[in-house]
């Protein structure tokens, strides 16, 4: 049997050498990416060799990736869910535990978070019945502070959650330092900024709770997939809890009373001896990934740090290329920080004489991939015209992204040759709307 996986692997590797040649770049007519995976032989290996095995469910390759990824970044714990999206809604319901006892967030609880987000970092709060109570961000890192977030809290507010913008690190040591004077959890939505470092430590690490997204946009991929980062083992498990049903048992699937008590727990008002593994103790969900998802992203790890070097120097050679084009203002980092970049970010000028929205056609006109910086405001969208909230300031740089913010592509994917074109694409667009 494993002769014969060995010969099915081989072809693997000589099918990926046959397709992964795509020709020359050709300005203008090759599509320029705003963001990508980058995937090799060795990922396409690991993603064939999990199907032949059939591991369908989640298992080894899951609570090895878990383990792995946990070390890497020093955390305690790490686990795996299907999406960034559900690692946020587990981070934020997990602070609503009955186990945190008079800690736990109740429904009017405030949580101070930025309009100008993923709608997903916001999404859980809506979720759970809590009150977001929205800050604005600063030009240039497109992050909000701690002295915005101190001056946006109230007698109501139990948690922080915000997230990494573009890769960009915020005030992380500064609001954790924050959120623990005042008794608040803080959740660091790490999606977008996995390898960023603040003050030499790793984003995802200062927080309660962090969240890491494995969409094929992120430094990292598993097709769809996302992580809960955390060092408390308490959180860690009510988040495994949630994720897996709710119920009270922590049994690996196909594993069986590992407790050495499965027949005599009495929780809640069930009969003593009732199964452990049917016992609930959360409103949960089945949030778990694959195997075949989780040894895509073994595969991945490896390749994390070259990832996230590759996403600094073409964010860097950007930035060289575009500084003192009128009329732009050009991303900055965070003071104290070494970004792992998920996008090169742009501002057009009030006074420019011409829009974003100009600049961003003429730039899809050449197949240079754009995106905006994600929702903008996303109180202006209809999803959250009438939900619950507070504003605790204008937003005034948030409407401003909105209106004249949107980002370029700085992944792994990109060549140097592609890159100096979107810089003479921007120098020409400029310099013809003088």
């Amino acid at each position: 049997m494993e002769e014969a996986k060995k010969e099915i692997l081989d072809a693997v590797l000589a099918y990926h050498d046959k397709t992964r040649s795509e020709g020359p770049f050709v300005p203008g007519e090759t599509e320029i990416w705003p963001s990508g995976a980058v995937l090799d032989a060795d990922d396409r290996v690991a993603f064939v060799e999990a199907a032949l095995d059939m591991r369908i469910a989640s298992g080894a390759s899951a609570r090895k990736f878990e383990s792995a990824l946990a070390r890497k970044v020093g955390v305690r714990k790490a686990h795996l869910t299907n999406s960034g999206s559900s690692a946020n809604l587990l981070a934020v319901t997990a602070l609503t535990s009955p186990q945190l006892g008079e800690r736990a967030l109740v429904p009017g609880d405030e949580v101070v978070t930025v309009a100008a987000a993923f709608p997903t970092t916001v999404n859980p709060i809506l979720q759970n019945g809590l009150v977001p109570v929205y800050v604005d961000i600063e030009l240039g890192t497109y992050n909000t502070t701690a002295e915005r977030v101190e001056r946006a809290l109230g007698p109501r507010t139990k948690a922080i959650a915000i997230a990494h913008t573009a890769g960009n690190p915020y005030e992380v040591e500064e609001i954790a330092r924050l959120a623990a004077d005042r008794g608040l959890f803080l959740i660091e939505d790490n999606c977008d900024a996995l390898g960023s470092r603040y003050r030499g430590r790793y984003t995802g690490t200062f927080g309660d709770l962090a969240t890491v997204s494995f969409y094929p946009a992120h430094h990292l991929t598993m097709g769809e997939g996302g992580c809960v980062l955390t060092s408390d083992l308490n959180l860690a498990r009510v988040v495994e809890s949630l994720r897996d049903w709710g119920r009270d048992c922590w049994c690996a699937p196909g594993e069986s009373n590992t407790c050495f008590k499965r027949f005599s727990w009495q929780l809640g008002d069930l009969p003593p001896g009732y199964d452990h593994k049917y016992i609930y103790s959360h409103v949960g969900y089945n949030l778990k990934t694959t195997d075949t998802a989780a040894a895509l992203g073994l595969s991945q790890l490896g390749k994390m740090d070259v990832f996230c070097a590759a996403r600094r120097a073409n964010w860097a050679r950007l930035r060289e290329g575009l500084d003192g084009v009128p009329h732009l203002l050009l991303p900055e980092a965070t003071a104290d920080s070494d970004p792992s970049w998920y996008g090169f970010v742009l501002t057009v000028a009030d006074d420019a004489p011409f829009s974003a929205a100009d600049l961003i056609d003429f730039l899809e006109e050449r197949r240079i991939g754009t995106r905006r910086l994600f929702a903008g405001n996303l109180l202006r969208h209809p999803a959250y015209t009438h939900r619950p909230r507070r504003v605790a300031e204008e937003l005034v740089n948030t409407d401003r992204v909105m209106e004249s913010t949107f980002h370029l592509g700085v992944y792994p994917g990109l060549t140097e040759e592609m890159i100096d074109y979107v810089v003479a694409s921007v120098k020409e667009f400029a310099a013809s709307r003088r």
